[in-house]
């Protein structure tokens, strides 16, 4: 089955002193995917830019680059896209080759038609995936092995790490580990908006016990990373249904962010901690990268300008 959506993301910066220069990067173009397609998109900028180019990052995400060279007191960006989202992958088993592959990982013979069948079915445990992400090639613009790594926004956390541990005993099943822990975070966290800033720290989330979907992937992100688990920061849409026997409201969907986690045996898996669960085709993928300085929808220098206010609204109407 097939859905389709329309999506509009507006932002305007509205400055109480004049803007003289204005450089802009807008990562705002849905990927292409398997189970995703672009049937329309536009990107209005005001007031029209002087100059305009689109480019990939080095995630694969399109970046558009803007520059404004004219005096302005606000800046509006909107996008608008008709998106289609199909299934995602089934959680299958893995191929033959990579389940002799995998034998050999946990110390099994697979030499012959026997054990390549059990192999096939057997899940793969966590410590494997950590060592077989050593020796995977690139994949979907990204080396598997670079998204263990720590980054700025989600550095080395004991905390998290420690955290993470109750789920990953010895020998057990990778998914069933991640999955349990995307349970947990969403059961020991409290959603709430405004509890946290972009600046907040994986470990003040550790502490507080609250915050919002960002908070929430990027402390799955460093639970996996602490235990050599290779996961990255997906950016997108979700659509939210209103209260029963309640219109939906325009512009009360808003932007979110979840996780992917590699393993060899299902490739890169999308777990939302602050739903608990599996993304399907109600998520739109924007972009991704390894935290969410990697995904800012708009981000930008300006010269002048004095205090400036942001506005952010985001619609998802299903077809």
């Amino acid at each position: 089955m097939t859905q389709r959506y329309t999506v509009q993301h507006e932002t305007r910066y509205a400055y109480t002193a004049p803007v003289s220069q204005s450089w802009q990067l807008a990562r705002l173009t849905p990927r292409l995917l398997p189970w995703q397609r672009l049937l329309a998109y536009s990107l209005e900028i005001e007031p029209k830019a002087d100059e305009r180019r689109d480019e990939l990052d080095s995630f694969g995400n399109m970046v558009t680059h803007f520059g404004l060279h004219g005096a302005h007191r606000m800046l509006r960006v909107r996008m608008e896209c008709v998106v289609e989202v199909t299934e995602r992958p089934a959680l299958d088993a893995v191929p033959a080759p990579i389940a002799q592959q995998q034998m050999q990982l946990q110390g099994a013979a697979a030499d012959s038609s026997q054990s390549q069948a059990a192999a096939v079915a057997a899940p793969l445990a966590w410590e494997a995936v950590r060592e077989a992400i050593r020796r995977e090639p690139q994949q979907d613009d990204l080396v598997p092995a670079s998204m263990s790594e720590p980054t700025p926004l989600v550095p080395l956390s004991e905390g998290a790490r420690q955290y993470a541990a109750a789920s990953f005993a010895r020998g057990r099943p990778w998914l069933e580990a991640v999955t349990e822990l995307m349970g947990r975070i969403h059961d020991d966290f409290e959603f709430e908006p405004g509890a946290t800033t972009v600046a907040t720290s994986v470990d003040e989330v550790l502490y507080q016990k609250r915050g919002v979907c960002q908070d929430f992937a990027h402390l799955m992100l460093a639970c996996l990373r602490g235990h050599g688990l290779p996961a990255r920061y997906v950016s997108g849409y979700l659509l939210t249904d209103p209260p029963p026997g309640r219109p939906r409201l325009m512009g009360a969907d808003a932007s979110h962010a979840w996780v992917a986690a590699y393993s060899p045996q299902h490739g890169w898996v999308e777990f939302d901690p602050t739903n608990n669960q599996l993304a399907d085709q109600r998520y739109i993928t924007l972009t991704w990268g390894a935290d969410f300085a990697d995904v800012v929808p708009l981000r930008g220098v300006i010269l002048g300008g004095g205090e400036q206010r942001m506005d952010v609204r985001v619609s998802v109407i299903p077809a």
